[in-house]
């Protein structure tokens, strides 16, 4: 099971990018440390810091003939990862 699920793209992240932080969808188990490496072996950068956000998942309910059928979307967590100072990550190189 990889670490890393997928890179943020979004305008908030985009906006980070410029200071030199950057933000990915990570394994929930995933600690501070291993996400560190993660991105340093696949992307062969120098990672300064790693901050992380556990989202819980929303809560969504429907109406259908049968009642009401109501659960959640699955939790996810987020990672942000800060670079030493010079380095970037092009995540659309390979577009």
């Amino acid at each position: 099971m990889s670490i890393l699920h997928r890179p943020l793209v979004t305008e908030k992240v985009s906006s980070l990018n410029e200071k030199g932080k950057y933000g990915f969808i990570v394994s929930g188990e995933a600690n501070k440390v291993e996400i560190k490496n993660a991105v340093e072996k696949m992307y062969g950068v120098n990672v300064k810091s790693v901050n992380t956000i556990n989202v819980l998942g929303k809560f969504k309910s429907r109406f259908t003939k049968a009642g009401v059928l109501s659960g959640r979307k699955p939790s996810i967590k987020k990672a942000i990862v800060t670079l030493a100072e010079g380095e970037v990550i092009d995540f659309y190189s390979n577009v």
